[in-house]
Parts: structure tokens; C-alpha cells; sequence
């Protein structure tokens, strides 16, 4: 069997909102109509410009990952191609995302929690 991912899913506390915070990262349309979803209080999605859809299911009891705390791990994250590190770190923070670990000097990426506590890198392409 060869499957075909259709979206990778968010459990979070604010559905619409972590979509809206990702609309603001990674671009793209929130709860655009598509038959494969219904919409409502407890599922938001984000259609991105490649075809990509990133979906955010409620979870009352969400208990955010704490990175990198191996007693809550983040269980996955994304990663985000940024052409500047620190511009994009800026526009994250202005988002509503905190940074975890920002490394050294020279370092390619900087780890980053989303508003439902999510890890995420900015990744330096």
C-alpha cells in the first residue's frame, strides 16, 4: 500500500488561532472550503500555496511539549526555510511565537514554540 498524506494535524487548545498564527508564518489561506474537512470550533485548517494543508484539531487538555525536556517531548516539529534568521525570529516573536534556543553564532536555525507551545525551527536555507 502506498498512502498519500493528506495534511499533518495539531492538537492545540485554539484551533483558529494557532491556523492564524501559522497563516502569519508560513502564508497560505485559513478554513478555505475543501470537501475533506468540515470546519467548526474544534478544527481549523491552513491551505498553503503548494498544495500542503496543515490542520489544528482541539485538544481541552493540551499539555504543551517543553522543549527539550525528555519528560514532555515535542513528539515532532516543523521546520521553516527562512532566506534571514533574524528576520524571520522577529516576525515569529510578533506572531505570538517564544524562542527556545536561538544557538550560537553561525548556527543554520533557531527553535521556536508556537502559541500552543509547539516546537518549530526557522531554518536558514
Amino acid at each position: 500500500m502506498t498512502g498519500r498524506l493528506q495534511c499533518v494535524v495539531l492538537d492545540c487548545p485554539d484551533p483558529l488561532g494557532l491556523a492564524r498564527f501559522y497563516e502569519g508564518v508560513l502564508g497560505g489561506e485559513v478554513n478555505r472550503p475543501d470537501p475533506r474537512w468540515s470546519l467548526d470550533d474544534d478544527w481549523a485548517t491552513l491551505h498553503l500555496a503548494d498544495g500542503q494543508v496543515l490542520a489544528f484539531q482541539r485538544a481541552p487538555d493540551h499539555r504543551p511539549p517543553r522543549w527539550p525536556d525528555p519528560a514532555r517531548p515535542q513528539q515532532f516539529h516543523l521546520d521553516v526555510g527562512v532566506d534571514d534568521l533574524a528576520r524571520a525570529r522577529d516576525a515569529a516573536v510578533a506572531l505570538g511565537a517564544a524562542v527556545l534556543d536561538e544557538g550560537g553564532p553561525g548556527r543554520g536555525w533557531i527553535v521556536c514554540a508556537d502559541p500552543a507551545g509547539h516546537p518549530f525551527c526557522l531554518v536558514r536555507e
